[in-house]
């Protein structure tokens, strides 16, 4: 026992300095990344953005959002650890959601109102500069993939053009009872995509167990994802897809059957959400392998599965929108603009660092934790390798996303649904205040001294 102490104390040692190492390599490749990014974009501009690697501007500024920022990240590190292990379960999953709301709103308005909120949609790219177009829903999607390359007749906004017509037709559905414009779009934006934490949150519980989930609420608050979940779509979209995932872990664990043709509904709509996100089938294939011997034994699982994927598809092909033809469009309007011409070689890696920014210091130790827990797992606890599993897999989605080269820049935003599942690693994290204290001093800085795009 004498020796034991001292071997222990040593291996905690080994494991913080690893920690700090692998924070800090985080830390080196954001550096490098604006160092080489800042000389690229000043010498050949081709990189398109003016702070790279994010898109965004250098503009220190105070917002009505300051103070209750500043407010929420002292209370998350000061009591989160505590109150996420003192809690009744659903009471840690209301409080989740709602201090992440009041993060998410308090960022935003660091902005101020018009230019964190109300103006993020209604920008010349953005979704609800073609509510119009859509006062016959059935004959535009007929019409749509004749509006999405560059050249065609009235072609559509890049994001609209870039992303399946689900994404336009929600704010169009919003708009028909009564809540358009700018505001409404951006409040529905920050709502939904403040559950995204809340999702994640059920699925840890249902296929780790309920201490790691715990540990890793304050993380899945408090990330620096926030900064773009107020307010962009893709915070809206990073909530559906989390919410499949969550539904399915449900299904496998034994709470309901029927709970897996909810997950197949929202993954269906996931997809015609955004082409990209089609990769949220690797986190559930992670999930379907953790859980493999009940899904064997409850096929029926998967044919629920499978029967509410296949909803939204069918929906949107019978009213005449082809998803297959309307991705093909979207390689040749991506090569037509700045996808074309943004250097592959440099955002093939940069793009890592701005998962680094919307994710954290402390994730990138949390990922070394997990990788650990992969490579040791013969002595492992079974519910840290299970949480590794489903942290590495939307690891692998994000570098299936960052190969493809058709996620060159602006991927603070475009990644924002894998980026949610990444500070789950956290969890494994010892002394969590000290590192949610980076993570919330990040996300100040940011929206602080930046003026995000999105």
């Amino acid at each position: 026992m004498h020796r034991a102490a001292p071997d222990l104390r040593r291996a905690r040692h080994a494991g913080l300095r690893a920690d700090l190492a692998a924070a800090l390599a985080a830390a080196l490749l954001v550096l490098v990344a604006v160092l080489v990014g800042r000389h690229i974009q000043d010498t050949r501009r081709t990189l398109f953005v003016h702070w790279p690697p994010l898109f965004a501007d250098w503009d220190p500024h105070l917002g009505p959002g300051t103070a209750a920022a500043v407010l929420v990240a002292a209370a998350v590190v000061a009591y989160g650890p505590s109150v996420a292990v003192r809690l009744p379960w659903r009471g840690l999953l209301a409080a989740a959601w709602g201090t992440a709301l009041a993060w998410t709103w308090s960022l935003a308005l660091i902005d101020g109102w018009r230019r964190g909120v109300a103006g993020r949609l209604t920008a010349h790219n953005e979704y609800l500069t073609v509510i119009g177009r859509f006062h016959d829903i059935p004959a535009t999607l007929r019409d749509f993939t004749h509006h999405i390359v560059s050249g065609s007749p009235a072609p559509w906004p890049a994001h609209v053009a870039g992303h399946p017509p689900a994404a336009t037709v929600t704010f169009v559905l919003l708009d028909r009872i009564g809540l358009g414009g700018g505001g409404w779009a951006g409040a529905w934006c920050i709502t939904v995509g403040s559950t995204a934490c809340v999702a994640v949150l059920v699925a840890l519980r249902a296929l780790t167990d309920e201490r790691l989930a715990r540990r890793a609420a304050p993380f899945l608050v408090a990330a620096p994802a926030a900064v773009w979940v107020g307010a962009s779509a893709d915070g809206y979209f990073a909530a559906v897809a989390a919410w499949s995932v969550a539904l399915l872990a449900l299904a496998v664990t034994g709470r309901s059957v029927a709970w897996a043709a909810g997950a197949g509904l929202l993954y269906g709509l996931t997809c015609y959400l955004s082409y990209g996100l089609t990769l949220f089938a690797l986190i559930g294939a992670a999930v379907l392998l953790l859980e493999r011997r009940r899904v064997r034994a409850r096929p029926l699982v998967l044919v629920l599965l499978l029967a509410g994927a296949a909803v939204v598809p069918v929906v949107f092909t019978l009213a005449g929108f082809d998803w297959w033809e309307g991705y093909r469009l979207l390689v040749t309007r991506y090569y037509q603009g700045v996808g074309g011409t943004r250097p592959y070689g440099y955002w093939v890696w940069a793009d890592l660092a701005c998962t680094v920014l919307i994710t954290g210091l402390a994730t990138a130790a949390g990922l070394r934790r997990a990788g650990a827990a992969l490579v040791h797992r013969r002595s492992a606890p079974a519910a840290e390798i299970r949480l590794a599993v489903l942290v590495g897999a939307a690891a692998l989605a994000v570098l299936v996303a960052d190969v493809s080269g058709m996620s060159k820049a602006e991927t603070e935003r475009i990644w924002l649904p894998f980026a949610m599942w990444l500070p789950a690693g956290c969890a494994l994290l010892p002394r969590p205040r000290a590192w949610l204290a980076g993570q919330v001093t990040l996300a100040l800085l940011i929206n602080s001294l930046l003026f995000t795009g999105w």
